[in-house]
């Protein structure tokens, strides 16, 4: 529940608390506010449980929602294009129809680029074979339907 509260913020309440409420009235204050949370986190365990009693089998379909926002809390840039660039759940795949690995090669251990490991070609590549880098003054090639 207090996930994103740490020692620091705490410190802070309680120095605030001591100014405002005086330390006479202090120790009646945090038992206050720890039966208060303890008795709401009861309230709401007891409706979860009720609703699952209830719904049943459909109570999972219900939280999966819930769940696949509570994975979005821990996700940030990397992760994000990690899990984008190298999924083999439902994102882009190659033409020979594997993902790439994290180190470049497709799952069964054939290379991405549709070579296998003996080094016969398993299906045709797509993409244009590399250039040679550019000599020093010479303009890249201009592609009119990209400008």
């Amino acid at each position: 529940m207090f996930e994103n509260i740490g020692w620091p913020e705490i410190l802070v309440l309680v120095v605030a608390g001591l100014f405002i409420l005086g330390p006479e009235r202090l120790p009646e204050a945090a038992a206050w506010v720890g039966k208060t949370i303890r008795q709401v986190k009861e309230y709401a365990t007891g409706a979860r449980d009720h609703l699952k009693n209830e719904m049943g089998s459909d109570f999972d379909s219900l939280q999966q929602p819930l769940n696949d926002l509570r994975s979005l809390r821990n996700l940030n840039p990397k992760t994000a294009i990690t899990r984008t660039l190298f999924s083999d759940d439902d994102g882009p795949t190659k033409p020979n129809g594997y993902a790439p690995g994290p180190n470049g090669s497709a799952p069964n251990g054939s290379a991405a680029n549709g070579a296998s490991a003996n080094g016969a070609s398993a299906a045709p590549p797509t993409a244009p074979a590399a250039q040679a880098p550019l000599n020093s003054g010479e303009r890249p090639p201009i592609d009119p339907d990209a400008t």
